[in-house]
């Protein structure tokens, strides 16, 4: 009898060029001499014309068609995708700051962008075929990732799994999806997460995203309505559901650090990045409202000129610098933490994971009091639905009900791993 597993390669050999002899070789990124601090360059370049199409993606509800080409050619996919993967490798300060400069132009493009060119971090974790499958011959991926309580049953050869994924941010741009599930011991009882590579033409897409910010993410439910063999070389363990994460797999021929660490953190160093380019957006119209609005009491003197607002300005201005730093600081720091843990292997625990993680849960709340403070302080009118700055607003306060970015329960569970105690949770 012939196994599902034989039945997926063989319709490998014969459907994916990923699986042919000459995709065995290292793929070229499009423009290899391609530097970091050009791709900056065009991500700052580009936020007028990200701006100017604000509304467009906000009413489409989905990352415009233009746009993503846009993305596609100025190679923002690959910031730190592997090299022999087509990718540039470039390092996580040069990803943040794209991201940064995207999301200033358009908070939703930002979104979209990070949550999807951040992912060839995870794919590294994933067997060399999957990732191989994955990029094909020309190293195209967007990889959308989200969490779910759907059940992987296993099979011969890997998992039958079926379910739905709320929050897939990018699905409607996506070459394929990155989707956990959980996987359950013999008494029924679900013990620990994993994640399956699923491609295109395996989901369905349902538009559940009705939400007051954050509208042009098109962060909508991936749906897998039958049960779909995923072969066990598109699966990795995740976490076990005790509050400990489990080890995750050491990466195959792939030497940069960055590669070799726990990656919560980088995840949410993606939406932090769009929270602090947010923050720069709003930062630029509100001096731009400084420059044309007059004070609402005599004598009737430019915004700019004024002392009260001048505060305002240069007080958000530093909460949004010091949010900046910190979170390029990161960048420098897992990339380091990630060097030991190869040379050693421990480096990267528990404790450090969750330093990292309330650091870039305190940018965030950085971003919000400025925000909040240029909001609050710019007057009635920009609360109008057609307000840029208004959308800002409501965009980062979407942002921060993710369930990642709630500072609380990961300080808690920083302090009790510090001070030799369990942690209570995952995160």
């Amino acid at each position: 009898m012939v196994s599902k597993a034989e039945i997926y390669a063989k319709a490998q050999r014969h459907d994916s060029p990923a699986m042919t002899a000459s995709a065995a070789a290292p793929i070229k990124p499009p423009e290899p001499d391609l530097t970091p601090a050009k791709m900056i360059e065009r991500a700052r370049a580009m936020r007028s014309y990200l701006r100017e199409r604000q509304d467009q993606c906000e009413a489409a509800g989905e990352l415009p068609p233009e746009t993503n080409d846009a993305f596609v050619t100025a190679g923002f996919y690959r910031t730190v995708q592997p090299r022999c993967f087509g990718g540039y490798e470039f390092d996580v300060q040069t990803f943040l700051q794209v991201m940064i400069e995207i999301a200033r132009g358009c908070p939703s493009s930002g979104w979209v962008l990070a949550l999807t060119a951040g992912h060839p971090i995870v794919m590294a974790k994933f067997p060399e075929q999957a990732q191989r499958e994955a990029y094909g011959v020309d190293g195209e991926f967007r990889g959308p990732f989200s969490r779910s309580t759907a059940i992987a049953v296993p099979a011969d050869g890997g998992f039958t799994i079926k379910g739905n994924w709320d929050y897939a941010s990018g699905c409607d741009i996506a070459t394929h999806f990155i989707g956990s599930a959980l996987l359950h011991d013999e008494s029924g009882k679900p013990h620990r997460q994993m994640l399956l590579l699923f491609d295109r033409k395996d989901f369905s897409i349902v538009d559940n995203w009705q939400v007051f910010g954050m509208q042009g993410t098109g962060s909508r439910r991936v749906v897998i309505e039958n049960d779909l063999f995923v072969p066990q070389h598109r699966t990795i363990f995740w976490e076990l559901l005790d509050g400990h994460p489990a080890p995750w797999p050491t990466p195959t021929g792939l030497s940069n650090p960055m590669y070799h660490g726990r990656i919560t953190s980088f995840l949410i160093g993606e939406a932090t990045a769009v929270a602090v380019g947010i923050a720069r957006g709003a930062l630029d119209l509100y001096e731009e409202l400084l420059k044309t609005k007059s004070t609402p009491f005599p004598p009737f003197t430019a915004r700019s000129e004024n002392y009260e607002f001048q505060q305002h300005f240069g007080k958000a201005h530093a909460l949004v610098d010091t949010a900046e730093a910190a979170l390029l600081k990161f960048g420098q720091d897992f990339v380091e933490v990630c060097a030991r843990h190869v040379a050693d292997g421990v480096s990267f625990n528990g404790e450090i994971e969750r330093r990292f993680l309330i650091m870039l849960q305190q940018c965030v709340s950085l971003t919000w009091e400025a925000v909040d403070l240029l909001f609050s302080t710019a007057g009635t009118s920009v609360a109008r639905r057609d307000s840029m700055l208004g959308r800002h607003f409501r965009d980062l306060a979407v942002l921060r009900t993710h369930v990642t970015l709630q500072q609380g329960r990961t300080a808690l569970n920083f302090a009790r791993i510090h001070f030799g105690l369990p942690p209570w949770s995952p995160m």
